[in-house]
């Protein structure tokens, strides 16, 4: 069976969720206590995509409050982003549009999916306010109770092929 490398990075700011939804998705768990990554974390899962193994390297890469302090060197070689902010946190989210064009002048080719994480924390009202001032698509998850997380990951590996 043929096996194809995805490398994947994971960005946004500090405590979003990105560490909780890359171990969601790999070991299928959650936990409520805070660690912050420094640098960046490396995680592995392969998934079968329509006959195709494909391994997927998870970079979970250390919170910043803007794209632009993301050394260039985590982005190299990456074939797909995913983008994190918190929906509990507006500072997550203000600036999305700016944190995705710096993103995306170092990254042409790859695609990248947007994560509106911790559903969990706000209601329906809460959720379409945030949808009406946040311009361009995103996916809303919870890494706490695992909604859309595989789906959202799934996603991005068939963007990538």
């Amino acid at each position: 069976m043929k096996e194809i490398v995805k490398k994947v990075v994971l960005v946004g700011h500090f405590g979003v969720g990105k560490t909780s939804l890359v171990k969601r998705f790999v070991h299928q768990k959650f936990s409520e206590k805070y660690l912050t990554t420094i640098g960046v974390k490396i995680d592995k899962k392969i998934i079968d995509l329509n006959g195709t193994m494909v391994k997927i390297m998870l970079w979970d890469i250390a919170g910043e409050s803007a794209s632009t302090k993301i050394p260039k060197k985590y982005l190299s070689g990456s074939n797909g982003i995913i983008y994190v902010f918190d929906l509990s946190r507006e500072e997550t989210y203000k600036n999305l549009q700016s944190d995705l064009f710096e993103m995306n002048r170092s990254m042409v080719e790859s695609p990248c999916i947007v994560l509106a994480n911790k559903c969990d924390l706000i209601d329906e009202n809460q959720l379409n306010d945030i949808r009406a001032t946040v311009h361009g698509d995103f996916y809303v998850t919870s890494a706490k109770t695992g909604e859309n997380v595989e789906e959202c990951f799934y996603h991005l590996a068939k963007e990538m092929m």
